[in-house]
Order: structure tokens, then C-alpha cells, then sequence
């Protein structure tokens, strides 16, 4: 079974950082381009960020390039999004994705909260 499953949300100030985590588990971890996606309230989800097989073939959303940083270990099966300098426009629940043959799988995300 695919199991994608997001960690490391939680509430912050504005201006503070987090480093989200998402652990994927069922299928070839390493074989799959990842990324991050986020809804926020009462928005549709918004493609974030996006890393390729191997590490390489990064890219991010126009908006929030030069705050995030995607990261993988595929020893870890693990795929990582750091977010600097955290707004208030930034409170959504991030998932991981990735595009299987059977379609865009993704997980339950965490939820974010920016706000002093």
C-alpha cells in the first residue's frame, strides 16, 4: 500500500522557519519525482515545490522561491521542505506528492500555522 505521510507542521511566528518532512512507503522511493503542494483555507491546492529522482531538477513556485528548500534522502525514503521567513500567507496543510502510473498520489498532509 502507498503511503505517503507528512510531518513536522505545527504553529509558528512570522518569521520563523520549519522543516516539514514527508516519509513515503510502498512503492520505489527513489524512482519518483517528488512535490510539495499546500491548501490553504478555503483555497484549492497550489503546487509548491518539486524535486527530481535523484535530487536534482529543482523547482518552486515563483511566489515563495528564495524561502523554500526541497530536499530528498532516499535512504530515508524521505523528502523534505524547508520554509524560511514564514507569513501568514503561508498557514495551509502541506502534503507530498508524487505522479504514479495509477495517477497523483498524495498524503494527508500537516498543517502549518503562521500567527502571532
Amino acid at each position: 500500500e502507498v503511503q505517503l505521510q507528512a510531518s513536522g507542521g505545527g504553529l509558528v511566528q512570522p518569521g520563523g522557519s520549519l522543516r516539514l518532512a514527508c516519509e513515503g512507503s510502498g512503492f520505489a522511493f527513489g524512482d519518483y519525482a517528488m512535490s510539495w503542494l499546500r491548501r490553504a483555507p478555503g483555497k484549492g491546492i497550489e503546487w509548491i515545490a518539486g524535486i527530481g529522482p535523484n535530487g536534482g531538477s529543482i523547482n518552486y513556485l515563483e511566489t515563495v522561491e528564495g524561502r523554500l528548500v526541497i530536499s530528498r534522502d532516499n535512504a530515508k525514503n524521505t523528502v523534505y521542505l524547508q520554509i524560511n521567513n514564514l507569513k501568514p500567507e503561508d498557514t495551509a496543510v502541506y502534503y507530498c506528492s508524487f505522479k504514479s502510473d495509477a495517477g497523483v498520489r498524495r498524503g494527508q498532509g500537516t498543517l502549518v500555522t503562521v500567527s502571532s
